[in-house]
């Protein structure tokens, strides 16, 4: 199985760039599950019902969140339609929505999808690894296809639950801080494994915000309303090959690509 995870996508230039790459991509790699990112979807910070339909709608299959998942207010009571769409499987127990997805494709083969929250320099939550490790094995009682987006601030938390659930799932894929790492690699165990799949979104940015905003904030220690920025942007992703037995990795290939008119 390829499978594509794009990462956070920022605005509407995020959007357009899944809408130019993601069929390309599909093409290029034979994909058959895309998962995204997709908690900065709406304006940069949180997600709509109306934006997921339109993710859905351009091939998105799963679409993971993190921190700003409430950030829309609408979406507490709107996220409960989805079922293909998680929140941090670590949130409290009677939040709305699901930490964890079993996605079948057309041809029967499932893939589980799960959505961490870290805790270094985040929000209080449940241990993301003891969570992540119950999750994992209740999923794989149904496929051997587990991926986790571990949304996190601190690369270290990232990097260890890479080495804690190697050999438990497919994929662990590092999310939240918009930057892309280039420490893809196939861990010991099977599983593949990147720090941050980068954000997918406008380049010539401060995390997907536009610059000048960011650089008088850091300047004067005064707030400032963050607008998205729209230079330059690109799709942030990895392709993950795998086997459908074992759900072990094969490889996982990093891909940067700039919209063409911006290259």
């Amino acid at each position: 199985m390829n499978i594509l995870f794009i990462g956070d996508i920022v605005g509407r230039p995020g959007r357009g760039s899944v809408a130019y790459w993601l069929p390309r991509v599909r093409d290029e790699f034979a994909i058959d599950l895309v998962v995204a990112n997709g908690e900065n979807a709406a304006g940069g910070l949180g997600i709509t019902a109306a934006i997921l339909r339109e993710l859905q709608g351009l091939g998105i299959h799963v679409i993971t969140l993190g921190n700003h998942t409430w950030r829309k207010r609408e979406f507490v009571k709107a996220i409960a339609a989805f079922d293909n769409v998680v929140r941090p499987a670590n949130y409290p127990e009677g939040v709305p929505g699901l930490g964890a997805a079993l996605y079948t494709l057309a041809d029967g083969r499932k893939v589980g999808v799960v959505n961490l929250l870290g805790r270094v320099f985040m929000e209080p939550v449940a241990c993301p690894f003891a969570v992540g490790s119950r999750v994992v094995a209740e999923l794989r009682q149904a496929t051997p296809l587990v991926v986790v987006d571990m949304h996190a601030e601190a690369t270290s938390e990232k990097v260890a639950m890479g080495w804690y659930l190697d050999g438990s799932c497919t994929a662990v894929i590092g999310t939240h801080t918009h930057v892309q790492t280039a420490d893809e690699r196939v861990l010991p165990k099977g599983t593949a494994y990147i720090t941050d799949v980068g954000m997918t979104g406008p380049r010539d940015s401060v995390i997907g915000v536009e610059r000048d905003l960011v650089v008088r904030r850091f300047l004067t220690g005064m707030p400032a309303e963050f607008k998205v920025a729209k230079e330059r942007p690109a799709l942030g992703a990895v392709v993950i090959e795998a086997e459908d037995n074992t759900g072990r990795a094969r490889s996982i290939t990093r891909l940067l690509r700039e919209d063409p008119e911006h290259a």
